[in-house]
């Protein structure tokens, strides 16, 4: 559906757009569009950075499960 529409179609969808929203609103949704592209792309980058150092750091599995709790300890309803 979307392979038909050529550069006519697109010029005319952004001259109603223009006119509909007006040059201010635009631009100012383009700048939050853009930030947050950028603030992904950050979080992309140092999600990778911190999975790369945390493959450094540890060549060896460490056990990262809860201690057991002690059921021989009293709980408060057995001391009253």
């Amino acid at each position: 559906m979307l392979n038909n529409i050529g550069l006519p179609g697109l010029l005319l969808i952004a001259v109603v757009v223009l006119v509909l929203f007006g040059r201010g609103k635009i631009s100012s949704l383009m700048g939050e569009v853009g930030k947050g592209i950028t603030a992904f792309k950050k979080g992309v980058t140092d999600g990778t950075k911190e999975i790369e150092d945390a493959a450094k750091s540890d060549t060896e599995p460490r056990d990262i499960t809860p201690p057991a709790a002690n059921p021989a300890a009293p709980s408060d309803k057995d001391k009253a």
